[in-house]
């Protein structure tokens, strides 16, 4: 398996820039590796009709490494392992079930898939792109939870982009 490559690039890893627009609490050990995963996670998102957002939060107090959406109201969740002393560490992958109809690992292609938990999505990334190796069970999530979930995370983005647009605002 091969997980697809710039190689029109003159950019390897060392060489990533955090994009200003990455929320600051992405910072974890592994972050500059994570962000590459999940840039590649979500170039193929768009492939598969979704957009994504990094570092989502959740009604349970959890964060979502990336929380995609497709054009039918589908969630899906994506968990970003960039090493396996991350993963091991990691039990809370669980809480984010019920705020998803999908919820993937993903991992680099050096990591032993065999950890990945079957009931589980597997999407193998790189910095450039990702393949879905194993699809994620689909659980629909309630029409309620939906709603709420969707506001939720329809105010996050406005608030991003907010930011991004006006970085200091007025007091109201």
């Amino acid at each position: 398996m091969s997980v697809p490559s710039d190689p029109s690039s003159s950019a390897d890893e060392a060489d990533f820039v955090i994009p200003a627009t990455v929320p600051p609490f992405f910072g974890r050990p592994g972050m500059e590796r994570a962000l590459l995963l999940a840039r590649g996670v979500r170039r193929m998102l768009i492939h598969h009709g979704m957009r994504s957002m990094l570092e989502v939060p959740l009604a349970n107090n959890r964060r979502a490494d990336i929380l995609a959406l497709a054009g039918d109201g589908s969630v899906t969740i994506v968990e970003i392992k960039s090493s396996v002393a991350d993963f091991r560490a990691d039990h809370k992958w669980g809480d984010y079930l019920e705020f998803c109809d999908r919820f993937y690992f993903a991992v680099g292609e050096d990591f032993p898939q065999e950890l990945i938990p079957e009931e589980c999505g597997l999407i193998v990334a790189d910095g450039y792109g990702a393949e879905i190796l194993r699809e994620g069970p689909e659980v629909k999530l309630n029409a309620a939870r939906r709603k709420t979930l969707l506001l939720r995370v329809a105010m996050q983005a406005f608030q991003r982009l907010h930011q991004v647009e006006d970085p200091r605002p007025t007091a109201l």
